[in-house]
C-alpha cells in the first residue's frame, strides 16, 4: 500500500527505480534476511564476548616522528626509554637503616626479578650489583657493591651501608633526599623475548598489585610501596573498564526509560535498543577476528555506535508512529518510514563513517585503531538501523499506546513546534545570526589558550586523588630525579664520544637546560669526568671541570655508570629530569634543545631528539598539534562533500555545516577553560562529536527540504519539519546528552572528560540544528529556484 502525500514529497535525487528495487529486495525477502541477522549475529557475538583488553607502549606513541626514530633507532643503547615501572618503599617511622627494612627491601627485589615483562639486566635497587660506589683514595680509586659484601643487618654493617650509599650519588635517585624510602627500578620488555607475546598491562599491573603492595604492605606494616610508570598507568587505566561497563549500563537504562517515555510504546522502544546493541556486539566481533582488542582509550567506542543507532532508531520509531496514526498497517507503515529515511539515513551513517576515519591519517596506531573500530561500528548501524530494525518493526509495528499518544498529543504539540517554528522567521532569524556571531567570537578568543598535551603532572587519565596520582606526588617530593626524563642523544663516531669537545658540547646543553624554566636537574658522561677529576685532585672545585687532557678524560669515565655510554662510544646520552611532563613545559625544553643542536652539531657530534618518556610525550604533542587542524579540515571536507553530493546545494551545505563548525569552536573554547588539553584521549572526541552531529543537520534540512519543494512558506516549512522529524532530534540529542553526563563521576578521568565534552556536543549541535539551521535557511535558501530545478531534474 502507498501513501500518496509521501510520494508527492519524494526527494527529487531519488529515481523512481531505486527506490522500489531497495525496497522489494528487503521486504520482499524478510524472513531471510533476519535468519541470516541471526546467524551472523550469533557468529560474530560469541567472538564479541572474547575480546580482550588489549594495549602497547608502542601503540600509544607515533612511530613515524622523527624523535621515536631516533629513539628506536638506538633502543638498545640506551636506558631510560620510557617504559619501566619504579617501586618505592618507604618505612613510615624511622629510616632505611634498619634490618627489617633492608630484608623487606631485599624480598622485594626478589618479588620483582622474576615477575612477567622486566627487563632483569637492568633492574636496579641497592641490592642489585649494578648499583656501586667509587671514592678516590692515597691508593686509587676504591668501589664496591652499595652492600657491603659481609652485610649481616648489625649496626656495623648498617652504618657502612650508610656510608656506601653517600659515596654511591645514588641520594635523590635510587634513594630519597630524606633516606625514608628507596626505588626498585625494573625496565620493561615491550615483549617477552623468548615468546614474542606482548607484555600483558592488566596482568602485570595486577601482579604489583598483589605480589609486591599487598604482599608486603601486610607483611611488614611500617612500609607502604608506591608504584609509578608507563605500565602501572595503563594497568590502573585497564582496571577502570570496568567502571565504564557500569556506566554503558547505565547509559543504555536511562535511554531506554525516556525512549518509553517518548514512544509510549514497548515494541519502539526495545527494538532501537536492542537492534544498536546488535550493532556492538557485531563490530565487537568483527574486531576481535581482524585482530584487535580494546585498549583503554577505544573501549568508549561501543558506546559511541550504541548512541549512532539509537539517534538513528528514534528517527525510524518517529516516523512509523507517525504513519500508524494514520491507520497505515505495520509493514506499510515500516515500508514508508525506510522510503522517507533512507536517504538522510545512509548519508549521515556514512558521513559518520568518513568523518571517524579521516582519524586513521593521524600516525598514532591507538588512534588509528579507534577510527577503523569507529568507522566498522558506524557500518554495522547502516544494516542493523535501517534493515534489521525496520524489518523488525514492520512485524511488531507501533503499539495502540504509540499510535493514542501520537494521536492525542497532536494538537498541544503543535502549538509548541508553532511557536519554534519562529526561529525561521524574518525577524527572529537576523537575531539568532548575531548570537551565533558573538557565540562564535567568544569561542574563538578563548580557545587561544587551548594547550596541546597534558596540563597536569602525573597521570591526567586518571583523578588528581587517585592511588596512582598519589605515589607520583610522593616520588616527586621525595627524590630530585623526577619520573619525566627526557634523553637526548649525542651520536659520534666509533671511539670518539669522550672527545673533549663532545663533552664539553654536552655540559655547554646542560648548563643550559638547567637555566631553563621545568629542568629539575640533568646527568651525563661530562658530569662523571668533572667528578671524579675533582676527586682525583684531592677534591679541590678549582678542579671540577672537563680536563683538555685526553689521558686524564679516560681515566676520568672508566667507571662510568651503565646507560651513560654504549660499548661503541658511539653514542651517549644526556638525561634530562623535568619538572613535570606538562605541555608548556615540554615545549620550552624541546625548543632548546633544538636551538642548541643546529647551532652546535657538526661531523665529529650530533645532538639528537629524543629518548625517555618526555622525549616520547613531546613527539606525540608535535603530532597531535599539527594532526589536529588537518583532521577538523579532512572531516569537514568530507561531510560537505557528501552532503553536496546529496542536496546538491553550496547554500544546503551550508545550512548543516556551520552549525557544526561553531559547535566544534565552542568546544574547544571550553576545552581551553576547562583546563582540558588535546591529546590521544580527547582529539578523537572533536572528530566524533562531528560525525554524530552531523546526523541532528541532515535529517532537519532533508525534511525541510521536502515541505519547500511542496511549496511551503519557509516557516510553515519548518514547523511540519519540527512537528515530524525535529521532535526526534531533540529527543535524540537530550537522551544522548543526559546519557554521556553520567561519566562525570567516573574514576578515569579522561572518561570523565570524554563524558563532559561529548554531553556539550550532543546538545549543541542538536541546538544548532534546531534553532540556527531555519536561521541560516532564511538567508540562504530560495525555495523558487529549488523547485524549478527540482523540476528540470525530474
Amino acid at each position: 500500500m502507498s501513501n500518496p502525500n509521501h510520494d508527492r514529497g519524494e526527494h527529487y535525487l531519488t529515481t523512481p527505480k531505486a527506490e522500489p528495487f531497495l525496497e522489494r529486495l528487503i521486504f520482499n525477502n524478510r524472513a531471510v534476511i533476519l535468519i541470516g541477522f541471526l546467524i551472523l549475529t550469533a557468529f560474530l557475538g560469541y567472538n564479541a564476548v572474547k575480546i580482550q583488553p588489549d594495549a602497547s607502549f608502542e601503540r600509544m606513541i607515533p612511530l613515524e616522528h622523527p624523535y621515536v626514530i631516533n629513539m628506536l633507532e638506538h633502543r638498545n643503547d640506551l636506558e631510560n626509554l620510557g617504559n619501566f615501572v619504579r617501586i618505592a618503599v618507604e618505612t613510615k617511622t624511622g629510616d632505611i637503616f634498619s634490618p627489617e627494612y633492608m630484608e623487606t627491601l631485599k624480598q622485594i627485589t626478589d618479588e620483582v626479578f622474576y615477575l612477567n615483562g622486566v627487563d632483569r639486566s637492568g633492574l636496579k635497587t641497592l641490592w642489585t650489583s649494578n648499583v656501586r660506589w667509587v671514592e678516590v683514595t692515597e691508593q686509587g680509586f676504591q668501589g664496591g657493591n652499595v652492600i657491603p659484601d659481609d652485610y649481616d643487618g648489625s649496626p656495623a654493617s648498617l652504618e657502612q651501608l650508610r656510608q656506601n650509599i653517600l659515596r654511591s650519588n645514588e641520594v635523590g635517585r635510587l634513594v630519597s633526599d630524606n633516606f625514608q624510602s628507596t626505588i626498585v627500578y625494573a625496565p620493561l620488555y615491550e615483549k617477552n623475548p623468548e615468546t614474542g607475546e606482548p607484555l600483558d598491562y592488566a596482568t602485570f599491573s595486577r601482579e604489583l598489585e598483589e605480589k609486591i603492595r599487598d604482599k608486603y604492605e601486610a607483611q611488614n606494616p611500617n612500609i607502604k610501596i608506591h608504584i609509578v610508570g608507563f605500565a602501572k598507568k595503563v594497568g590502573d587505566l585497564i582496571e577502570g573498564i570496568g567502571s565504564i561497563a557500569w556506566f554503558a549500563g547505565i547509559t543504555i537504562l536511562l535511554t531506554t526509560l525516556l525512549l518509553f517515555w517518548y514512544s509510549r510504546c514497548i515494541t519502539g522502544t526495545l527494538v532501537p535498543v536492542f537492534t544498536s546493541i546488535v550493532a556492538v556486539f557485531l563490530q565487537l566481533g568483527a574486531l576481535r577476528l581482524l585482530g584487535y582488542g580494546l585498549d583503554p582509550y577505544s573501549v568508549l567506542v561501543p558506546f559511541l555506535v550504541f548512541a549512532i543507532g539509537i539517534s538513528h532508531g528514534v528517527q525510524i520509531v518517529n516516523a512509523m508512529a507517525v504513519e500508524a496514526a494514520k491507520g497505515f498497517d505495520a509493514i506499510t507503515a515500516a515500508r514508508l518510514a525506510f522510503r522517507a529515511l533512507y536517504i538522510p539515513g545512509m548519508l549521515a551513517l556514512i558521513s559518520d563513517a568518513f568523518g571517524f576515519l579521516t582519524l586513521f591519517f593521524i600516525e598514532i596506531d591507538v588512534i588509528r585503531d579507534l577510527a577503523i573500530a569507529a568507522g566498522l561500528g558506524v557500518a554495522f548501524v547502516i544494516i542493523t538501523n535501517l534493515v534489521l530494525h525496520v524489518l523488525i518493526m514492520s512485524y511488531l509495528g507501533i503499539s495502540k499506546g504509540g499510535v493514542r499518544h501520537v494521536q492525542n498529543h497532536g494538537e498541544k504539540q503543535d502549538r509548541k513546534w508553532r511557536q519554534m517554528s519562529y526561529f525561521a522567521h524574518p525577524g527572529v532569524a537576523p537575531i539568532s545570526l548575531l548570537i551565533a556571531v558573538v557565540g562564535l567570537g567568544l569561542g574563538l578568543y578563548y580557545k587561544q589558550d587551548l594547550k596541546v598535551g597534558d596540563l597536569d603532572q602525573g597521570a591526567p587519565e586518571l583523578r588528581a586523588d587517585s592511588r596512582y596520582n598519589l605515589d607520583n606526588a610522593y616520588i616527586i617530593d621525595n627524590y630530585s630525579t623526577s619520573a619525566d626524563v627526557l634523553v637526548v642523544m649525542v651520536k659520534t663516531p666509533a671511539e670518539q664520544c669522550t672527545q673533549y669537545n663532545v663533552l664539553r658540547a654536552m655540559d655547554s646543553l646542560q648548563w643550559e637546560l638547567q637555566n631553563t624554566p621545568g629542568v629539575q636537574s640533568s646527568a651525563s658522561l661530562a658530569d662523571v669526568s668533572k667528578i671524579v677529576t675533582k676527586a682525583l685532585n684531592e677534591g679541590s672545585w678549582k678542579w671540577y671541570e672537563i680536563s683538555r687532557n685526553q689521558t686524564i678524560i679516560n681515566a676520568s669515565i672508566r667507571e662510568a655508570p651503565s646507560g651513560l655510554i654504549n660499548t661503541q662510544c658511539s653514542l651517549t646520552p644526556v638525561l634530562v629530569f623535568l619538572e613535570d611532563h606538562k605541555a608548556e613545559t615540554l615545549e620550552t625544553v624541546v625548543e632548546r634543545v633544538e636551538v642548541f643542536a643546529e647551532a652546535n652539531s657538526n661531523d665529529n657530534h650530533t645532538f639528537l631528539l629524543a629518548a625517555g618518556n618526555a622525549g616520547v610525550e613531546a613527539a606525540t604533542n608535535e603530532v597531535i598539534a599539527n594532526a589536529k587542524d588537518m583532521m577538523l579540515i579532512m572531516v569537514y571536507s568530507v561531510v560537505s562533500l557528501l552532503c553536496f553530493a546529496t542536496f546538491r546545494s553550496i547554500r544546503a551545505v551550508l545550512c548543516i555545516v556551520v552549525p557544526l563548525g561553531l559547535t566544534s569552536i565552542l568546544c574547544e573554547a571550553i576545552m581551553a577553560v576547562s583546563g582540558i588539553g588535546i591529546k590521544v584521549a580527547t582529539l578523537p572526541v572533536i572528530a566524533l562529536g562531528v560525525g554524530i552531529g552531523v546526523d541532528y543537520g541532515i535529517y532537519i534540512y532533508s525534511k525541510l527540504e521536502k515541505y519547500l519543494l511542496e511549496g511551503k512558506t519557509l516557516q510553515n516549512a519548518y514547523f511540519e519539519t519540527l512537528r515530524s522529524t525535529g521532535k526526534a532530534v531533540m529527543f535524540t540529542g537530550v537522551t544522548l546528552g543526559l546519557g554521556v553526563v553520567t561519566w562525570i563521576f567516573s574514576p578515569i578521568k579522561f572518561q570523565a572528560d570524554m563524558g563532559f565534552l561529548l554531553f556539550f556536543m550532543f546538545l549543541w549541535n542538536m541546538i544548532g540544528a534546531i534553532w540556527l539551521l531555519p536561521a541560516l535557511a532564511r538567508f540562504l535558501l530560495r525555495p523558487d529556484q529549488m523547485i524549478a530545478k527540482a523540476r528540470a531534474a525530474k
